[in-house]
């Protein structure tokens, strides 16, 4: 079985797009979304995005003996996200280094843009030293193509 088609959200060229109910638990008192949540909301997108491509996380920490760390994030917040929304989710791949990756986040309520964020990962070893992204999930990353995966 193709783990790819498994996958939640879709690549389109070098964008992939998630998409995700905004629950209860996921809002403040007034039943807007908290705002360290959208945090959440990216970290799932890419997660879904790696899998997308073919490297899940636990296959990379495990094989490579690497993981993907927040190294900077700089979010803006536009228009509120509120409870029952369906917000979509975008990830973009803007530059991809030898140990780090630069992205551009961003929710969105139907064409309304809700928040966006500049997040940079990069890639330790399991001892926490920056270490090289594995070649072939950098490959992948720097040709992110609807022609590089199966979806």
């Amino acid at each position: 079985m193709n783990n790819h088609a498994l996958a939640p959200g879709r690549l389109n060229y070098n964008m992939h797009d998630f998409s995700i109910r905004v629950y209860y638990e996921d809002t403040d008192s007034g039943g807007v979304v908290y705002y360290a949540n959208y945090l959440k909301f990216f970290e799932r997108a890419r997660t879904e995005m790696l899998r997308q491509i073919g490297f899940e996380q636990s296959k990379q920490k495990r094989i490579h003996r690497s993981v993907f760390v927040v190294r900077s994030c700089s979010i803006e917040y536009l228009n509120p996200a509120k409870l029952d929304d369906l917000l979509q989710i975008g990830t973009e791949i803007l530059s991809v280094g030898g140990a780090s990756v630069n992205m551009l986040q961003s929710a969105k309520k139907t064409e309304v843009e809700l928040a966006v964020a500049k997040i940079k990962l990069a890639c330790v070893g399991l001892d926490g030293k920056v270490k090289r992204i594995p070649k072939e999930l950098g490959e992948r990353l720097t040709n992110l193509n609807i022609t590089n995966c199966e979806v």
